[in-house]
C-alpha cells in the first residue's frame, strides 16, 4: 500500500486511472473509501488521488497535529507525486484543507469543488448569528443524522450503516480532532481566481443551503450547485446525481 513518511507519521493515499489529476478530500465521518462512487465513475478520463488525512483511515498522526498539519501534508504528498496543478474535490472537513491549500497556492489548483462544506468559513456579520444557531440545533444529533439526509436514510438503511462503518477505522472523531487551520471570508476564494463550484444538498441540516448559498454569492463566477433528497454526504447518497453534474463542471474547467 502507498504510503508518504512525513516525521513519524504516515500518509496513506491510493492513486486510480489516468488523466488531470483530481484530489479527493474526506470529511470527518470519512476517508479514502468513502469516494468508491467517484472513483468507479471518474477513474477513466481523470487520475484520482484519494488520501487519508492524518488519523484518518490507515493513516497515522504520532504528533497529535490533526487538521494543523492537513494542508502542509497536501503539499508534501504533491510534491511527492510530482503533480504541479490538480482540481481539489472536498466534503466537509477537507473544505478546510482545500481552501487554505488554495488561498495559500492558487496557482497549483486548477478547481475548486466544496462540497457541503463551511468548515473553512470565517463568518461575516450577518452570517455570524445563524452559522451559530445551526451549529447549536444540530449539537445533540446523532452522528447518522448529522452526516446523511432523512431521505437517505429511510431508503438506504444498509448503506447507512455502511456510512457508519467506513468512519469507524478513524482514530479522529468530530469530537476528538485535534489542531486548527486558518479561515477565509469567501472573497479570498474570489481573490485566489480559482474556478470554484459549491454543491450541497437540499436536506443538509449542518452546513444548509440558505448558508451555502450567502457563501458562494460571495464568490462571483462560482457554479451552484444543490442535490435534492441528499443531506450532508451528497457525494455518497445521490452519487449518480453528484458525479454527472460536478463531472460536467470540472469537464468544461479542466477541458
Amino acid at each position: 500500500m502507498p504510503y508518504l513518511s512525513i516525521d513519524n507519521s504516515r500518509i496513506y493515499y491510493e492513486s486510480h486511472g489516468q488523466g488531470v489529476p483530481l484530489v479527493l478530500l474526506h470529511g470527518v465521518g470519512g476517508n479514502h473509501a468513502s469516494w468508491f462512487h467517484q472513483i468507479e465513475a471518474w477513474s477513466r478520463r481523470y487520475r484520482l488521488i484519494a488520501p487519508d488525512a492524518r488519523g484518518f483511515g490507515n493513516s497515522t498522526d504520532t504528533e497529535g497535529l490533526g487538521r494543523s498539519a492537513f494542508t502542509s501534508d497536501l503539499e508534501a504528498l504533491l510534491d511527492h507525486l510530482e503533480l504541479n496543478r490538480v482540481a481539489i474535490i472536498a466534503q466537509s472537513m477537507g473544505g478546510g484543507t482545500a481552501v487554505d491549500f488554495t488561498c495559500r497556492h492558487p496557482e497549483r489548483v486548477a478547481a475548486l469543488v466544496l462540497a457541503d462544506t463551511l468548515v473553512w468559513l470565517e463568518p461575516a456579520e450577518t452570517m455570524a448569528a445563524p452559522f451559530k444557531k445551526v451549529q447549536e440545533n444540530t449539537a445533540a444529533l446523532s452522528q447518522s443524522e448529522r452526516v446523511l439526509g432523512e431521505t437517505f436514510r429511510r431508503a438506504e438503511p444498509a448503506l447507512s450503516e455502511l456510512y457508519l462503518r467506513i468512519a469507524s477505522f478513524n482514530h479522529y472523531t468530530f469530537k476528538t480532532l485535534t489542531g486548527e487551520q486558518q479561515r477565509y471570508r469567501p472573497d479570498a476564494i474570489a481573490q485566489s481566481g480559482v474556478p470554484a463550484c459549491f454543491v450541497v444538498g437540499s436536506e443538509d441540516v449542518l452546513f444548509p443551503p440558505q448558508l451555502m448559498r450567502q457563501a458562494w454569492e460571495r464568490v462571483p463566477g462560482a457554479q451552484w450547485i444543490e442535490l435534492p433528497r441528499a443531506g450532508h454526504s451528497a457525494y455518497f447518497e445521490t452519487p449518480a446525481a453528484f458525479n454527472r453534474n460536478v463531472g460536467t463542471w470540472l469537464d468544461t474547467c479542466l477541458a
